[in-house]
């Protein structure tokens, strides 16, 4: 036996040993193996089931055993672990070997919004109630682990995947995350923070190298999973496709080092569908659960591909020759353990529940307040259905199922309600309106077919008092998918040629939009209200119809900025995009979103955080329980906020922090608290925010740390980026002393 074997199976025992003592007075108790008394602690279990396991089943328990599922080890009783992807739903089953349907009868979920929306209701209830609902689902249907929530941050508007992120802001998307993942694991199911690292692009994501500051990576691109990780406490991460240093993300050493010893995560890292692409590296650099190489299964021409992923055989053969001990291994089993504990063997979890009348209102509850009201000239919403002789609805959009496709976000939803069938149901015979497609986005276009739509809706709309496009973004490829990236900001499938025609005709117009953002409105002065509605899953058109009439008071707030030009957002200004397929730079460093808009004083169509209400808000004077702070202190701000309208409706403030005295540059305010809060006409309430020191601080790449410097900070809250109510006078400026 080689030193080094020798050496794990001395340690491995020193620790099995430990355990039995620490078990104490359960040592009689040998008729219900350790592993198996939920009487006993954690590691005690984990370290008894660790040491019954033989090498091979070691091995099995690392990798997966199915499309979506791992063997378990059989002959301990530990079952298989079994993942399904999730940011809208639970997928439907797939053929154990390839990513064709399995064709069941009893696979239908209830479609949720995308997390893009989730993020747009700037609550964190209904973060929680997304993970909770959606949570129960996943457990139902006996699945381990829910493939979400994503946090990539959205670096540019042409990310094909940027609707299951959160958007911009690490804050931001940090925070709300963190709601998604408690809501998940409440049902004893696995959350799976994504992408882990820099997934900030599809185009070459299976090959880019992305080089940026440590800086950049440490204050914009890793908090929200820094958040997720240690306020969330999630069970499982999941590595990207791209490369970082120049080592693929999903065994990155540098990665690996900050997810395990510096935030201290004892869940489990797996990689992406096919992420992993070297055995050796695998080992040394944490991937601890491989899923997806070889991912026809039999169609590679192996008797079982499953037995032949970089942690399967090879990582056997190995350890077998003495080229590696074991030390490495155990520690991938302890997580895996560990994640069986807390899911498959954890006999309290609930049972979970599947397409209740419940799920249905929960998802209808958080799209209504995902969407957002970017613009209400004269106040044209809510309809006021007495003014209007006919109205005209335009767009695909408007009877589309946009649930499906998409890649890993696609779902087969037990029902979708299209803005059209809402309206059907809503309007029937008592409201005079019709429907025109207008535009297709069947592939491959047909020319004579889109200028006959064209024609058809041009020609009804001169007849119309009310015209509502309901347009944008669905997921085919080339749009809002997986795999690909958008191939321009302009509207696709002709609908601005569509859209630049109604305009001319001088009527009043609704647009409506769905998908990750806009498209490029270059005539949208014409335009009388904008409404963005993203991805609202089973109930996005009885939403997005409470909306526009009324009933529902538009809450949502922007998680991302509208940019005037494509050419206005930082990422493609001055950093790159997509690279050569080699290397991709971020050279706009730090200044991502509204922070690089801030900067170079540019102004967007629509700014990080707006979002318009029917009634009006009014901010009262903030206040801050201390002027002076001690390092490591924490502040209380506090502001009133009255609701100065007629209505009902809610509001979220946004308290952004600015650094008046710095070493290295900052964004000129970025966000650090946020709150939303229902108001009668005429009430008045109160919100408060707690700051900590590391609200304040930022990284240093010169010292490799965050630094809370001494200095002069300016409190601001504002209603979006660009509409900034109140601020702390300089007198009252938070310092550090």
């Amino acid at each position: 036996m080689e030193k080094n074997q020798i050496a794990d199976v001395k340690i491995g025992l020193l620790l099995f040993l430990s355990c039995m003592a620490a078990y104490g007075a359960h040592a009689d108790r040998f008729d219900t193996p350790l592993y198996l008394d939920e009487t006993a602690s954690m590691e005690i279990r984990v370290e008894d089931a660790l040491s019954r396991m033989t090498l091979q089943e070691k091995i099995a328990m690392i990798h997966a055993d199915s499309k979506f599922s791992t063997a378990g080890c059989p002959r301990l009783g530990i079952p298989a672990l079994r993942a399904s992807d999730g940011p809208q739903g639970v997928r439907e089953e797939l053929m154990w070997d390839k990513w064709d349907s399995a064709c069941q009868t009893n696979d239908s979920c209830t479609a949720y919004p995308s997390l893009m929306s989730v993020a747009a209701t700037w609550n964190r209830d209904m973060a929680y109630l997304y993970g909770k609902s959606i949570g129960e689902e996943f457990r139902y249907r006996g699945k381990d682990i829910a493939l979400t929530p994503g946090v990539n941050i959205y670096r540019h508007p042409l990310c094909g995947r940027n609707f299951e992120y959160m958007g911009e802001d690490p804050f931001l998307a940090g925070e709300m995350a963190v709601e998604a993942i408690r809501g998940i694991q409440l049902n004893g199911v696995a959350a799976c923070v994504k992408h882990f690292a820099l997934n900030n692009q599809e185009m070459y994501r299976h090959d880019t190298d992305v080089v940026l500051s440590d800086r950049a990576l440490h204050e914009i691109y890793l908090p929200a999973f820094r958040k997720s990780v240690r306020k969330g406490n999630v069970w499982t991460v999941m590595g990207a496709y791209n490369r970082y240093n120049g080592e693929y993300c999903c065994h990155n050493s540098r990665l690996n080092s900050i997810l395990k010893d510096d935030w201290g995560f004892d869940g489990v890292f797996l990689s992406d569908w096919g992420g992993a692409t070297d055995t050796r590296q695998a080992v040394r650099n944490g991937l601890d659960l491989e899923f997806g190489t070889f991912t026809d299964g039999l169609g590679s021409g192996l008797d079982n591909a499953y037995d032949n992923y970089f942690l399967a055989s090879p990582y056997l053969k190995m350890i077998q020759s003495g080229e590696v001990g074991i030390s490495e291994l155990d520690d991938k089993v302890r997580r895996v353990l560990r994640l069986c504990f807390r899911t498959n063997m954890n006999r309290n979890r609930p049972f979970g529940s599947m397409n209740s009348p419940r799920h249905s209102e929960d998802a209808l509850e958080i799209q209504r307040e995902g969407i957002v009201l970017l613009k209400n000239r004269d106040n044209i919403l809510p309809i006021d259905h007495n003014k209007y002789r006919r109205i005209l609805v335009v767009g695909e959009n408007a009877d589309f199922m946009l649930t499906r496709w998409g890649g890993s976000s696609n779902v087969k939803a037990r029902y979708e309600t299209t803005p059209l069938q809402a309206m059907r149901c809503a309007w029937g015979d008592g409201v005079s309106w019709s429907w025109r497609k207008g535009y297709t986005s069947d592939w491959p276009p047909n020319r004579e077919t889109q200028d006959s739509l064209m024609v058809d809706a041009v020609r009804d709309a001169e007849t119309a008092d009310l015209i509502i496009f309901i347009g944008g973004h669905n997921k085919y490829p080339n749009h809002d998918t997986e795999s690909y990236d958008r191939v321009s900001a302009e509207a696709p499938f002709r609908q601005g040629e569509l859209l630049e025609k109604l305009v001319k005709l001088k009527k009043r117009i609704v647009l409506v939009t769905m998908g990750a953002d806009m498209f490029d409105v270059p005539y949208a002065d014409g335009i009388d209200a904008m409404v963005h509605a993203w991805y609202g899953g089973s109930e996005s058109g009885t939403a997005l119809l409470d909306v526009l009439d009324g009933r529902v008071n538009p809450s949502g707030k922007l998680p991302v900025t509208f940019y005037r030009r494509l050419a206005d957002c930082g990422a493609i200004a001055c950093g790159e995009y997509p690279g050569d397929g080699k290397k991709v730079h971020y050279n706009e460093d730090i200044f991502v979103g509204y922070r690089y808009l801030d900067k170079n004083g540019v102004k967007p169509a629509f700014p990080f955080g707006h979002g318009l209400s029917y009634t009006r808000f009014g901010y009262g004077r903030p206040s801050v329980d201390r002027k002076v702070i001690a390092v490591g202190d924490s502040v209380s701000v506090s502001i009133p906020v009255t609701n100065i309208g007629n209505r009902e409706g809610k509001e979220t403030v946004q308290l952004y922090v600015s650094d008046l005295k710095s070493s290295l540059p900052r964004p000129v305010k970025e966000l650090k608290g946020f709150a939303k809060i229902n108001l009668n006409p005429g009430e008045t309430g109160m919100l408060r925010f707690i700051l900590t020191p590391e609200d304040f601080s930022y990284y240093d790449d010169r010292n490799s740390g965050w630094i809370e410097e001494a200095g002069k900070f300016r409190l601001l809250f504002g209603s979006s980026t660009a509409d900034i109510r109140q601020e702390l006078e300089n007198e009252e400026e938070v310092s550090w002393i």
